[in-house]
């Protein structure tokens, strides 16, 4: 084996293709069955899944693999990665296992782990378990024939998550009266979904909760929410919810049809708390990806933007880190670190319905307040190697930067799934912004070429 199994999130590729091979992860089973038994005694671990076809042939094998180690299995099929890492610490397990591929289309897959806290592992642990994988001597941890591990499924952990979402939800606040249009994806939320906002007294319209194993996230959902506008729309909905495929991100939809995005979220909720002196450490934590206007609107109510890398998994240690109990990502990953320890859509979407109820206002009044920068974002396919190596690029960015000034940013960053270096320009001048993305490019194609 050659080459990181790890990116940003996880394990993750196309299903029956290197590296989301059943093979490959019953070999994922084996070492992390090994690497947690090493250093907690670990007996016991969780594995969810989303809606795609794939999903049953990686549960097996994956339960097949800790089995072979010992260790004793519990399925509990279709579920949210957010309910995931609460049930882990829930349940007490000593680890969990996500079978997702988030907001990608069906015929990807993915494996995401989490630790007995129900957080998400450390490089330092995803590395020791890339090294059993590629190790020849991970047979030799084998369980004895009298020792090995058992799977079952259990069929209350939807109701327990339901439960948990619930709670987070001010006591003396009801939804009665409000109509929500829903979109799940046809994802991991088609059945929790509904059912915590019914249960809360909402009306709800929802889309996207027949999967067929196909059509998870296919034209809709947090990354198509234009069908949501419409549901929204038709029904006069109060407000539109889209989470994505593994519902771990969510986009809303105002009474008018208008998108609201992660930052203008995480602007929202960042004043909420602060209004209730419940933000802590004085400061939201986004990524480089977040726009500079939300930075420039916080700023106003005295609040720092900490950014990060990319990935909910870089905003969450920098939370921890730090002290603080918000952050999250553009692309709808927000992190209550009071409630959940990762991204979770339907609480993200609970929390802004509560401020809607506590306030009497509608969530377009809400979400205003949020002027964004323009920004444009290329890629250019480079073997990964230090842009540093490049001066001649180096030196065309730190000229984009000093024209830009303080209203503006460039962040050059390698994907975390592909040979590809992002640019990204943030500025005043939407047109302006492009050209110097464009120029950004081709100076890296140049200096790239062989």
């Amino acid at each position: 084996m050659s080459g990181r199994l790890f990116g940003t999130d996880g394990v993750r590729g196309t299903a029956n293709v290197h590296p989301m091979t059943a093979e490959m992860t019953l070999r994922l089973g084996q070492a992390l069955a090994h690497v947690f038994r090493g250093s907690s005694g670990a007996n016991r671990v969780l594995i969810g899944k989303d809606t795609r076809l794939s999903g049953y042939m990686f549960e097996d094998a994956l339960a097949a693999g800790l089995c072979a180690m010992g260790v004793n299995v519990i399925q509990v099929g279709p579920m949210p990665t957010p309910a995931m890492a609460f049930l882990t610490a829930d349940m007490r397990c000593d680890a969990g296992a996500m079978i997702s591929a988030s907001h990608n289309p069906y015929r990807d897959n993915g494996i995401k782990f989490f630790a007995r806290d129900g957080f998400k592992l450390p490089d330092e642990v995803q590395e020791r378990i890339e090294e059993l994988v590629a190790s020849e001597h991970l047979e030799e941890f084998r369980a004895a024939p009298e020792a090995l591990g058992r799977a079952r499924r259990i069929d209350d952990a939807a109701g327990r998550y339901v439960v948990f979402l619930k709670k987070t939800f001010p006591l003396d606040l009801t939804l009665e009266g409000l109509r929500i249009a829903l979109d799940c994806a046809n994802g991991a939320a088609y059945k929790v979904g509904p059912t915590v906002l019914e249960e809360l007294g909402a009306e709800v319209s929802a889309i996207g909760v027949s999967p067929n194993g196909r059509n998870i996230n296919e034209g809709c959902g947090a990354l198509h929410p234009e069908r949501l506008c419409e549901e929204v729309l038709a029904h006069r909905a109060d407000i539109g919810i889209a989470v994505d495929g593994d519902a771990d991100r969510v986009v809303l939809v105002t009474e008018r049809g208008e998108i609201v995005d992660g930052d203008a979220l995480l602007a929202l909720c960042t004043r909420d708390l602060v209004e209730r002196e419940e933000l802590r450490g004085g400061a939201l934590v986004a990524t480089v990806m977040s726009n500079l206007g939300l930075e420039l609107a916080l700023r106003e109510i005295g609040v720092r933007l900490v950014r990060t890398e990319v990935g909910d998994r870089r905003v969450v240690e920098e939370m921890r880190r730090g002290g603080y109990n918000l952050g999250g990502e553009q692309s709808g990953h927000v992190v209550f670190l009071d409630h959940n320890t990762t991204g979770d859509g339907l609480l993200t979407a609970l929390q802004v319905l509560a401020v809607m109820k506590r306030r009497a206002r509608r969530l377009s009044e809400l979400a205003g307040g949020l002027t964004r920068f323009p920004q444009s974002l290329v890629s250019v396919q480079l073997p990964r190697r230090p842009a540093g190596e490049l001066p001649g690029f180096e030196r065309h960015v730190e000229a984009v930067k000093r024209e830009l000034g303080e209203r503006g940013r460039v962040v050059v960053r390698y994907s975390g799934t592909e040979p590809k270096l992002r640019v990204m320009v943030e500025g005043e001048d939407e047109a302006r912004v492009r050209q110097l993305a464009a120029e950004l490019a081709d100076e890296l194609r140049s200096a790239a070429a062989p």
